[in-house]
């Protein structure tokens, strides 16, 4: 980036930023700025953020918008992250599932280490307990057109899958190919990915009885993070989870969910709907095929 950034033109990307991904980018991040979009002001020749602006502005701008705002949503990841969800996932959720179909969000998936964790998760509890869901779908989202087509791929570096993975699972999970590691076909066949931007729409995506949703509701105003949230209890079965980041919490947003708190972390359930005669239903929702 040719010139320093003003005040003026940071304030006007910080508004397309918002405007295009529902990203709150602080006063603070100019530096994130310029070493994040260098790379395609100098590919596209131009000198200042206040050209690019007006480019990604016009008529026409589609693509170039498009390698802006996967610049700016690109964000490293690792294999379990955080450990404490997928503990939850496994000590907690799974249990209630031997038997029974279940259907698991991932949004903002990033180049795909979440979708495939969990996935991996499900595979280790089957296999321990002899139990487990009848059958997972796990539906993977980004916002990123080049993570999603990473994610797809599933195939990694030796620096990536060495990030989180134990041998056991690099063993277990995935095939060797050359330098890189592939996540095996029968484990990739359980995740579909899909391009998602989160203040859209969730209706095309069916109901859930998990979502992971962590690290995301931070880079959002405080609307944008009530919004999403209720539109997340929409897309939930009854009595289903929300997982959020560990600084992350409905309370405040809405009432929508309930916190339980265990030894691996909170979960925040949806609270059952109340009905006509008054009465609170804790019944799950019954699946049909058609919800796969």
């Amino acid at each position: 980036m040719a010139k320093a950034i003003g005040v003026e033109e940071y304030r006007r990307f910080q508004r397309f930023l918002e405007q295009s991904a529902g990203i709150v980018l602080g006063d603070n991040k100019r530096y994130l700025v310029e070493s994040r979009l260098s790379g395609i002001m100098a590919e596209e020749g131009i000198a200042t953020l206040e050209e690019l602006l007006s480019r990604v502005e016009g008529v026409g701008a589609g693509a170039l918008r498009e390698k802006v705002i996967d610049a700016m949503t690109t964000n490293e990841t690792l294999w379990f992250r955080d450990r404490k969800p997928f503990q939850l996932l496994e000590q907690v959720i799974l249990p209630e599932f031997d038997g029974r179909p279940m259907r698991i969000w991932s949004a903002a998936c990033s180049s795909g280490q979440e979708p495939y964790s969990i996935v991996f998760t499900i595979e280790s509890y089957r296999e321990q307990h002899g139990g487990g869901p009848s059958r997972v779908e796990v539906v993977a989202t980004d916002l990123s057109p080049s993570m999603l087509e990473a994610a797809r791929r599933a195939e990694y570096d030796t620096l990536s899958i060495g990030r989180g993975l134990s041998e056991q699972h690099k063993e277990r999970f995935f095939d060797r190919k050359g330098d890189s590691w592939v996540v095996k076909p029968q484990y990739r066949r359980m995740v579909s990915f899909r391009r998602l931007n989160l203040q859209e729409s969730f209706a095309s995506l069916g109901h859930f009885d998990v979502i992971f949703c962590r690290n995301v509701l931070i880079y959002f105003s405080e609307e944008s993070k009530r919004d999403i949230l209720e539109r997340l209890a929409q897309a939930m079965n009854p009595d289903g989870y929300l997982i959020l980041g560990s600084s992350e919490s409905t309370a405040g947003y809405t009432k929508r969910y309930k916190t339980e708190r265990h030894p691996q972390g909170a979960l925040f359930r949806l609270v059952p709907p109340v009905e006509e005669s008054g009465a609170s239903s804790g019944r799950r929702r019954s699946f049909q095929l058609s919800d796969f």
